[in-house]
């Protein structure tokens, strides 16, 4: 058949072009700057854990700590002795008895224990069953007064030297490092911001009490220590002085300010409290110091054991073993160690123990702890130097032994002290959020850990602390004492509960990655050779390692 002009010839349809797939959208997070990689060590520090500051600097470094941790030792003696009878010459030897054995326990630490430049001060854990004994003898019939705080004061003794053997045997049978084992990043972000948190009471509640003084020091202090970021054109030298002693510098001229407004007559009409907070001349320890004494075993008599006091220094020496365990961390980082190990939290445990024997021996007031605030400082100063800790304790000895001279620095009114407290207790606060880094901070089985552990270990000790009584009687109220002592004194503590809810929960719930709980960064400190740097840190000084046995290294 031949083809028609009307014939249509068929041709294939054109190939059809695909359109190339669309770009992704843009990350915008990629344009916001660079990212910062996980850091075992903070790198800002001018002089980290084994280097050390000039001496003539060493010097005044030692001595701001010895100030920051006068300010605690103060505040408790002035909180404590008069409700046992004392009155302001037993308070003065308190003072010195108290400063006296954070010296040696902070020498012994920083030799033989964590080896982290940490100073060990007074303990509030111990606060509870001060109470309690105060409580006993408050309805006796006493001579005078001073009898009274003699007898409560060798029931303490007692009591304290009972309850060492707790954190002794916990502390070299390895069980409490065998304990930490269980921590992760994710149980330290909340365990140690709320042992910087924790103690907020400390802060502005305590600077409000004369906010004519504890305001302007605050501000100063800020203002002062970062002079560079708010004063652009300090010279670089000044800007190092001010860094490193602004707070000593500030102390100085708001304790001058204080006196002046003390001698023209500010405070003459007005209430018993405000004077007693903003006052320079109302510590009377001055007058009432003795010019030279020294602390010996047994100075206030023998001993008194109660079973019923005990087992509520018995929790407070647990509460104080957690927070102390805390606050080494804290030290670690802001000193440029890496975290302490498991063998190391265990015989500094158990040398706290020890310290807590010599304590009750010597007739100390309570027990000590590592200091949170001295952490703090060394977040401040930028110097975490475990040399600056160690010469501290030789300004913390002589004081306790001249009492006049420590007598002058324990008359600083305490909300310049207050004012300190706002910033350190932040510092290390802060530095607690920064074990978030090692984890998956999107996950969110990590984020309900860290909500539940941060409000539960704010929320239950507020709960004890406003349903205790003024003589001590916490919520917990059963037929059995001892057993109200040991749980009152335990959930009164933020960092014991955080401890406590965030190593249940985050052992508990399962991580879909074990990545995710930060455990491969953690394992390797965990063990003595489980990193380089541990020996480094850690080891014990002048070949001490030689003589003492493996299992305790």
């Amino acid at each position: 058949m031949g083809e028609t002009e009307n014939h249509q010839h068929h041709h294939p349809p054109p190939p059809q072009v695909v359109a190339p797939p669309a770009a992704p959208p843009p990350n915008f997070a990629l344009s916001r700057g660079p990212t910062w990689t996980p850091a075992e060590q903070l790198h800002q520090l001018q002089y980290c854990i084994h280097s050390n500051p000039s001496w003539p600097q060493a010097l005044l470094l030692a001595f701001q700590h010895f100030i920051v941790n006068l300010g605690t030792t103060v505040l408790i003696a002035s909180t404590m002795v008069p409700r046992m009878g004392g009155n302001h010459g037993d308070k003065a030897r308190v003072i010195q008895v108290l400063l006296f054995m954070s010296g040696i326990n902070t020498l012994l630490q920083t030799l033989i224990g964590s080896r982290l430049p940490t100073v060990m001060g007074v303990s509030f854990a111990y606060t509870l069953p001060l109470l309690s004994i105060i409580n006993d003898y408050t309805d006796e019939a006493f001579g005078t007064e001073h009898d009274r705080f003699v007898r409560s004061i060798r029931t303490i003794q007692g009591s304290l030297i009972v309850a060492s053997f707790v954190n002794i045997i916990l502390g070299y049978s390895r069980a409490w490092g065998e304990l930490t084992r269980f921590f992760t990043p994710i149980v330290m972000v909340p365990v140690v911001c709320l042992v910087g948190l924790g103690l907020f009471a400390r802060g502005f509640p305590l600077l409000g009490n004369c906010v004519e003084i504890g305001l302007p020091m605050l501000i100063l202090l800020i203002i002062s220590q970062q002079a560079r970021k708010y004063l652009k054109r300090v010279h670089s030298r000044a800007h190092l002085i001010l860094e490193r002693f602004a707070l000593l510098i500030c102390i100085g001229i708001v304790w001058a300010f204080a006196a002046i407004l003390t001698v023209s007559g500010a405070y003459n009409n007005v209430k018993t409290a405000t004077k007693l907070s903003c006052r320079t001349d109302r510590s009377y320890l001055m007058s009432s110091a003795p010019w030279i004494k020294i602390p010996y075993p047994f100075q206030w008599g023998t001993p008194i054991f109660r079973a019923s006091h005990v087992f509520g220094m018995i929790g407070a020496a647990l509460v104080s073993s957690a927070e102390s365990t805390a606050t080494f961390f804290a030290a670690a980082r802001l000193s440029g160690a890496t975290a302490p190990p498991a063998h190391v939290l265990s015989r500094s445990i158990g040398l706290q123990g020890i310290g807590m024997l010599l304590e009750g021996l010597f007739g100390s007031l309570v027990g000590t702890t590592a200091s949170v605030e001295n952490v703090g400082l060394l977040g401040l100063t930028h110097i975490g130097s475990r040399r600056v800790v160690q010469i501290s304790t030789g300004f913390m000895i002589f004081f306790s032994i001249f009492g006049k001279f420590g007598a002058f620095f324990a008359s600083i009114p305490l909300p310049i002290f207050a004012a300190i407290y706002c910033i350190l207790l932040g510092i290390v606060a802060a530095c607690g959020i920064t074990f978030i880094q090692f984890a998956n901070s999107n996950s969110m089985r990590n984020i309900y850990v860290l909500g539940v552990s941060l409000f539960l270990g704010l929320s239950i000790p507020q709960y004890f602390v406003m349903n205790t009584t003024g003589d001590g009687h916490g919520p917990v109220r059963t037929n059995a004492g001892w057993f109200n002592s040991i749980l009152n004194t335990f959930f009164s503590s933020p960092a014991t509960v955080a401890t406590v809810v965030g190593t249940v929960l985050d052992n508990t719930l399962e991580a879909k990655q074990v990545d995710d709980r930060g455990i491969p960064w953690w394992k390797p400190f965990q063990h003595s050779k489980g990193d380089a740097r541990t020996e480094e840190f850690y080891s014990y000084p002048l070949r001490i390692n030689e003589y003492i046995p493996t299992r305790f290294l």
